[in-house]
């Protein structure tokens, strides 16, 4: 919710989160979404693993706050992250993420 021109706040009820659609069973909670620039949080409840594929429009920046994901970028490195783990990936970079559930993480897109 704008507050103010530029000032943006949310709280994360449960009613509030909205499922991502090109990654099936996750949801997102968006505090903003303004002149191409996107920031929330993104999560996958559940148990066990799922392994999907994504790529992000612009520039994916995240920090994880739960589970852990072994994300393998094509043509380049594999990333092992967890809890405290920050990442920051160029637009288009296409990759496959192998996910341990539950996984949450704020992410800043743009």
């Amino acid at each position: 919710m704008e507050v103010h021109p530029g000032v943006f706040t949310s709280d994360t009820d449960a009613e509030d989160w909205e499922p991502l659609a090109e990654v099936p069973g996750s949801e997102f909670h968006a505090l903003v979404e303004s002149d191409g620039y996107e920031a929330g949080m993104w999560r996958i409840p559940g148990e066990g693993s799922m392994t999907f594929r994504w790529s992000a429009p612009a520039r994916d920046t995240f920090v994880v706050l739960e589970g852990k994901a072994r994300i393998e970028i094509d043509d380049g490195p594999t990333l092992d992250v967890k809890p405290g783990s920050m990442v920051s990936l160029p637009a288009d970079v296409e990759a496959t993420w192998h996910v341990t559930l539950p996984y949450k993480d704020i992410y800043v897109i743009g």
